[in-house]
């Protein structure tokens, strides 16, 4: 081993007392960590496997297991930490690019957490939630600049196609392929229950899932896996995918070991081949180009179905999102640096794009100051963590808000972040049956509803308590918001002014 080696990141801490040998943990984990020995009639454990991923601490009936940090690391240094010299001692020896799963780990701002909410008290009176309505609906989709009216003086609707959703929260797009099967059912039959809308991702729609198209947005990549005419004719929506937060300017790369059966079948690639999406759209180099592909979509749905255009959160990305406007599309979706993904480069992951806060209020400035922002509706996603983190998303300018790793945590996800070796242990971010039968994906809708409900509820007593009774009156009304912990620029950017102003 040498200098190859690299201690376990984890311990698995075995009570030998309580331990009953039932090899529970043998069966359950998929990284082959835990092996029964008949000589000694116990249970072994390989550390270098362990991703802490907590299947078996959960499983274990007797409590015997637990997972603990090792704290076996390098000599301390600011500098150089442990994470990076194991880093480097990975490339050193295999020459390859690092890869990660889900969203940025770093001690980055997270502005969320740094903006509060105002309350209404004396002079504004709140709202009681449970006593008088509170509107949670929102439409996604272009607004009329006008009212219109016939000769007859009755109202003309001039509105173009619209998303209606229950409440400003839809789950965000995650491939068929990256996750199982039993994972997208239960994405769609949760939002069907809902009333909002999941997203396809990049994989093709499966043939069982064609029935939940009033509540299905379908995507276009750049390696256009699984686009049809009938595929674009199901959904509700289409969205066009520039880029994603987890991994801005690169394309997707689904490997050939996920490319199995039914997988293989909707994305219309060979099985075992990877599915790999280029960076750039090979026919988009330009507003004009975009604005051609979101037109032809629209002229193959007959102009019934809205057009969003999903972006990574960039550093110019207040003009992007005003090309985008001008492009014909009626929603822009817009994934901070913080989204998650089931595989993405280490360091374009952890080093590029910019937060999905600063990033929505600059758009929404931009959109209002020229004068467009009704002629689109914006989408914001990238570690939406809560109810509370909705609001401030609605205030500070968005329309409703994509929630990704927050569904898969209802769904059972430990954040293990290993979801690029197809060894989900919890039936999520893999292929293998054995494991995809892990998730029951009537449980599964149950819990995702039940976290929207919750959601919901809290959305509505927030809103009660700005004296606010409608997600409308709380669009871009960043008066609602007051940050700490700020610099004078990221308090401009924002929108807001500081705590006791």
């Amino acid at each position: 081993m040498g200098v190859e080696f690299i201690y376990p990141e984890f311990e698995v801490v075995r009570n030998s007392s309580r331990c009953i040998a039932c090899r529970v943990c043998e069966r359950q984990c998929s990284n082959g960590v835990h092996t029964y020995d008949p000589d000694g009639g116990v249970m072994l454990s390989d550390e270098s496997k362990c991703v802490n991923c907590q299947r078996c601490v959960s499983l274990c009936p007797t409590r015997a297991l637990k997972i603990v940090k090792s704290d076996c690391v390098p000599r301390e240094n600011a500098n150089w930490q442990a994470d990076t010299i194991k880093e480097i001692y990975k490339q050193a020896n295999s020459g390859g690019v690092l890869l990660s799963s889900m969203g940025n780990p770093k001690p980055l701002p997270v502005y969320w957490d740094r903006i509060l909410i105002n309350a209404s008290q004396v002079t504004n009176p709140s709202i009681d939630p449970l006593r008088e309505p509170m509107e949670t609906r929102v439409f996604l989709g272009k607004k009329p600049r006008k009212i219109e009216r016939g000769e007859d003086g009755r109202l003309r609707n001039n509105l173009t196609p619209q998303l209606e959703l229950s409440m400003p929260v839809m789950f965000s797009a995650m491939s068929y392929g990256s996750i199982s099967y039993n994972a997208h059912k239960s994405l769609a039959e949760a939002a069907t229950e809902l009333g909002i809308y999941y997203n396809t991702g990049e994989g093709g729609l499966h043939e069982d899932f064609y029935v939940y198209g009033p509540n299905t947005i379908v995507q276009v990549a750049s390696g256009r896996f699984g686009v049809h005419a009938d595929y674009l004719g199901a959904g509700a929506a289409i969205e066009i995918k520039m880029g994603q937060g987890a991994k801005p300017g690169i394309g997707g790369h689904l490997p050939g070991t996920k490319i199995v059966g039914d997988v293989s079948r909707t994305r219309m690639i060979p099985e075992g081949s990877d599915a790999i999406s280029p960076a750039p759209h090979h026919d988009i180099y330009s507003i004009e180009d975009l604005r051609q592909l979101v037109y032809s979509l629209k002229e193959a749905t007959q102009y019934k179905k809205p057009v969003i255009v999903k972006v990574a959160a960039v550093h110019n990305i207040a003009a992007i999102a005003s090309g985008i406007a001008r492009s014909g599309a009626d929603i822009i979706a817009i994934d901070g640096f913080r989204g998650g993904t089931g595989a993405a480069p280490t360091r374009i992951r952890d080093n590029v794009g910019i937060p999905i806060e600063l990033a929505l209020a600059a758009c929404d400035t931009r959109l209002r100051e020229e004068g467009i922002r009704n002629d689109v509706s914006l989408v914001v996603g990238g570690s939406i963590r809560s109810a509370s983190d909705v609001v401030k998303a609605i205030a500070l300018g968005a329309d409703a808000c994509y929630i990704a790793t927050a569904a898969l945590l209802a769904l059972g996800c430990h954040l293990c972040r290993t979801c690029h070796t197809g060894l989900c242990n919890w039936g999520i971010a893999t292929q293998r049956p054995e494991l995809v039968k892990r998730l029951n994906p009537e449980i599964g809708k149950t819990r995702l509803v039940n976290l929207m409900t919750a959601w919901r509820h809290e959305i509505k007593e927030l809103l009660g308590g700005m004296g606010i009774n409608s997600i409308e009156t709380l669009r871009g009304n960043r008066l609602m918001l007051r940050g700490v912990n700020m610099t004078e620029k990221e308090l401009e950017i924002l929108g807001i002014s500081h705590a006791g102003e």
